[in-house]
């Protein structure tokens, strides 16, 4: 073979293989997703009654880039934040992502509960209805889960949910207990994150550390949005299956009257 000849096939070689890793990396799998766990109070600014605001949630949920979110006290279709208004699909399309919601209560002709929203591929959805004991008189509460599909094809299971409010604790362990045993018999690596009610060092709390991971350990206070002083916001992983590059409490105090928590993991599947 001629020189002319054996460099043409050496550069028609080398080319394919800049081709083929080319295409190889478009796939791979990220090395790091971005989670917000954010209550949103149906989008009502704490310091203005009865105002529903969805520029000012869409405006923190896009400057923290996340890939992934969970929402709390989302509305949909309701008297009190308008009855065409769809919160979780109307911020899905604010910011070029899949929603799921899932229902708490019925509320003023609609509905309440909380979302998953997801730059990913959607696979799957779920919703499961928690506990409320009876002759508590708690406001039923639920699970909201998303099956996505990374770059590369691995999959993650996300999960939102939004814990019994009273003071006592007694819905909450049944509704934590709950969660964890069915976010626990996943067979994808979970990341499960929302409004526990509860702080860590509790039974609650406790509960979840049992069986996941949370990305924090001595964990900022998510509440109230100025001068806060107790975090009952968590982001939590299945243990081993991501490393913590990243955790933050976003200090924005109008849109809401939680602090958004943002982590950024590192898949270790």
């Amino acid at each position: 073979m001629s020189n002319h000849r054996c460099f043409a096939a050496f550069f028609a070689l080398i080319t394919l293989s800049a081709c083929t890793a080319g295409k190889r990396s478009a796939t791979t799998a990220p090395t790091q997703i971005s989670v917000l766990s954010y209550n949103i109070h149906h989008a009502n600014p704490p310091s203005v009654a009865n105002k529903i605001d969805m520029d000012a949630i869409a405006k923190v949920i896009a400057d923290a880039k996340p890939d992934l979110v969970a929402l709390q006290e989302v509305d949909v279709n309701n008297t009190r934040s308008g009855t065409t208004l769809h919160q979780a699909e109307d911020l899905a399309k604010r910011l070029g992502m899949k929603a799921f919601f899932a229902k708490g209560i019925d509320y003023g002709g609609g509905e309440y509960g909380i979302a998953v929203l997801s730059k990913f591929p959607v696979l799957e959805t779920k919703r499961y209805a928690l506990t409320t004991l009876p002759g508590t008189n708690g406001e039923p509460r639920a699970l909201a889960t998303m099956l996505v599909e990374l770059p590369g094809g691995k999959k993650v299971l996300m999960a939102s949910t939004h814990l019994d409010a009273q003071r006592n604790d007694s819905n909450r362990i049944v509704q934590m207990r709950e969660v964890t045993k069915i976010l626990s018999g996943q067979p994808y690596p979970v990341i499960v994150a929302g409004d526990m009610n509860a702080a860590a060092g509790g039974p609650v709390i406790n509960q979840l550390d049992a069986h996941f991971t949370r990305t924090c350990s001595d964990c900022a206070p998510t509440i109230p949005v100025v001068n806060p002083r107790r975090c009952i916001d968590f982001i939590a992983y299945t243990k081993g299956k991501f490393t913590v590059l990243h955790h933050e409490v976003i200090p924005e105090t109008y849109a809401s009257d939680h602090l958004p928590v943002k982590s950024i993991l590192q898949p270790a599947f």
